[in-house]
């Protein structure tokens, strides 16, 4: 996803670049900058959503990680206090 993510941004940036240029070369009046803009909100958009992105998953690592080790850690202490017993297959 990430890297969709910067794949568009240069994109957006390649673009904006080319309409700046097409527009300082055309004959015709023609006003792309409107265009541009709209091109560079929705880049700077693209970079929030990213950001975003990688806030949420950075805390979903760390979230995963606490759990494995209150897991492991609660596992420990039942092995520990003999609470952990296996029952023989077959049995309730």
């Amino acid at each position: 996803m990430r890297e969709s993510q910067v794949e568009l941004r240069e994109h957006i940036d390649n673009l904006a670049s080319e309409l700046g240029r097409i527009n300082e070369h055309q004959k015709v009046s023609l006003d792309l900058d409107p265009y541009v803009k709209k091109l560079l909100n929705a880049r700077r958009r693209v970079v929030l959503v990213n950001n975003i992105l990688q806030n949420a998953q950075e805390r979903l690592r760390r979230l995963n990680h606490n759990v494995a080790k209150e897991t492991a850690r609660r596992k420990t202490m039942l092995e520990a206090s003999g609470a952990f017993i296996t029952r023989p297959s077959g049995k309730p």
